[in-house]
């Protein structure tokens, strides 16, 4: 299945819901969001239809996000039926990790084969401010839980935020030097409520591999992750750079979000809605969604933002 530009489409990221059990300042207003009803929202049984239809047109990895994934009930079940689907080759998470103690073992029998866990900090009292509500302790017992239930290669998300976690690189090196971790850094990107940021905020990857310069390249299969390692090491490291090196030639995704719009770009305004098309119509709104796919989204700066019409929340990480 590739677009108009030749880019095979292989991956698609569906979010379950836009709430969360956190508030994080560039993802979140402080009060949170609305609760929407069900009838507003996908079924489990929509969003296993529409998975399906797309991994029948090439889809060979699906991402569950949310807002925050797991506050979804019956998250699990849906797991589990779509570990079913015979072609899909991967099954994936992505979550703040906090519900990971009692969920961990029950999402790898459903099915998950690994999670990535967003963490910004490793200092307990930033990461209360940067998440306004959640607690260190309970991020890394999510993580823990993770790693001993066999979630692996275990990656953790760390949006690169200067002035407020870029002295802490180093730290999070540290933790892929005895453990098959990656740590990814992510650019901050100036969509939603990135608003309150300054412009030092918005710190360029380039920064990890100043503060590292014994870093060596660690090969290529990282994704839209440019991959390092520390000499010796373990795990790797992750550089994911939407602003300051635009990687749009390799993107192979799709967003799905939890109201049932199919975003071909990130950064677009456009949303194609799915909800209600079954069988042949399904498909080909699926098909004109790769057809509508741009070239590369629009600059992206702290002095130019994102066309996105929703925030982070209800896109999907």
């Amino acid at each position: 299945m590739k677009d108009t530009l030749g880019r095979e489409i292989r991956y698609l990221r569906v979010s379950l819901t836009d709430l969360c059990n956190l508030r994080c300042v560039y993802c979140m207003p402080p009060e949170g969001v609305s609760k929407q009803t069900h009838r507003d929202i996908l079924s489990l049984e929509e969003t296993e239809e529409i998975v399906q239809e797309a991994v029948a047109l090439g889809v060979r990895k699906v991402r569950l996000t949310g807002g925050e994934p797991l506050v979804r009930r019956g998250m699990v079940s849906l797991c589990r039926r779509l570990r079913a689907i015979p072609e899909l080759e991967e099954l994936a998470v992505t979550t703040n990790g906090l519900l990971l103690p009692q969920m961990a073992s029950e999402l790898k029998e459903a099915g998950v084969d690994r999670v990535n866990i967003s963490i910004d900090t490793l200092n307990p009292v930033k990461y209360n401010s940067i998440t306004r509500i959640g607690s260190l302790d309970d991020a890394l017992r999510g993580i823990e839980a993770a790693w001993t239930a066999g979630l692996r290669p275990l990656k953790l998300n760390c949006v690169l935020i200067g002035g407020f976690n870029d002295d802490e690189i180093p730290a999070f090196a540290a933790l892929t030097e005895q453990a098959d971790i990656e740590v990814r850094f992510i650019e901050l990107m100036p969509i939603g409520h990135t608003t309150p940021f300054g412009e030092t905020a918005y710190l360029p990857c380039e920064a990890v591999l100043q503060r590292l310069p014994q870093l060596v390249p660690a090969g290529d299969n990282g994704g839209v992750a440019e991959r390092y390692r520390l000499p010796g090491a373990i795990g790797t490291l992750g550089l994911i750079r939407p602003l300051s090196n635009c990687f749009c030639a390799r993107c192979n995704r799709l967003r799905l979000t939890a109201d049932g719009c199919l975003k071909p770009c990130l950064h677009s305004k456009e949303e194609i809605p799915l909800r209600g098309l079954h069988g042949e119509a399904l498909r080909e709104q699926l098909l004109t969604a790769i057809r509508h796919k741009p070239e590369q989204h629009g600059l992206l700066r702290f002095d130019s933002r994102s066309e996105s019409a929703r925030n982070m929340n209800a896109i999907g990480g």
